[in-house]
């Protein structure tokens, strides 16, 4: 499978808020960083309680992809993100760098 479809499968399972669908596509030691930041959080059990938390709290939640560059192993997308129907919806670029075919680190840069 490309970079580009494992990207795209975390995106749908993401938009689906499927946490099992979800979390296979990232590695067990996953990071999350903002860009240039020391990482706010490592690893696959903090990064699936993360998004079962967040998919609680915010159950409209979705992020609409604007636009996406494949750089070898490196997928950017920006992404414009959507809490709830009603809110106003802010951007992101993530950053996804991969160790095999999953995705081992996160970087996010948030408007």
């Amino acid at each position: 499978m490309s970079v580009e479809a494992i990207v795209q499968g975390q995106l749908d399972a993401y938009n689906a808020q499927d946490i099992e669908a979800f979390i296979p596509h990232f590695a067990d030691d996953i990071t999350v960083s903002d860009l240039n930041a020391e990482p706010n959080l490592t690893g696959l059990d903090a990064y699936r309680e993360r998004h079962v938390n967040m998919f609680a709290q915010f159950p409209g939640n979705r992020a609409e992809l604007v636009s996406r560059t494949v750089i070898g192993r490196t997928v950017i997308d920006h992404e414009r993100v959507f809490r709830s129907p009603d809110a106003t919806p802010f951007e992101v670029a993530a950053i996804y760098t991969f160790a095999g075919d999953k995705i081992a680190r996160v970087d996010f840069v948030k408007a």
